[in-house]
């Protein structure tokens, strides 16, 4: 028996105890995940709540829209953990859906901020409009991106079971 071809069942057994690691990792982080997931919006109810009951919703909803969206970012990288778990292969659109939602997200909060910010003096009122331009421009690529890997390739694109 050549050297080679005894090395060749060693290496399918590493790879395959690697395998087990990345699954192992995977149902762990997975784990963590979904619990960050539903203290962060047991929170958000909580603080929804104290706040509809305190009769200040109007500051809180910011707060409370970011927290949500925070959640659904944490879903969209649960749901990434997950294809990745299932079908062992990175699919790039979960992670595009994750910067559109971050980037939204900011642009959400630095909006309704906004009545804080001309408070805040000229040059922090500059910078937030700086920044949301980017983020404006950079949700635009982002949305491009999505739009071509949906019609780029099909395989790109998991289906959610």
């Amino acid at each position: 028996m050549s050297r080679a071809s005894q090395s060749a069942p060693a290496r399918e057994r590493i790879a395959q105890g690697f395998t087990k690691v990345e699954d192992v990792l995977y149902v762990g982080l997975g784990v963590v995940l979904a619990a960050g997931g539903v203290a962060l919006l047991v929170n958000a109810v909580i603080h929804f709540v104290r706040s509809l009951l305190g009769g200040a919703i109007g500051p809180s909803v910011v707060a409370v829209l970011d927290q949500l969206l925070l959640i659904l970012m944490i879903i969209e990288i649960l749901y990434t953990v997950q294809v990745s778990f299932r079908e062992h292969v990175l699919v790039p659109e979960p992670f595009v859906l994750v910067a559109l939602i971050a980037g939204v997200r900011r642009i959400l909060v630095i909006t309704a901020e906004f009545g804080t910010l001309a408070s805040q003096g000229e040059s922090a009122f500059r910078y937030a409009m700086i920044e949301l331009g980017l983020l404006t421009a950079m949700t635009g690529v982002l949305v491009t991106c999505l739009v071509g890997l949906r019609k780029r390739d099909k395989e790109a694109v998991a289906e959610r079971a």
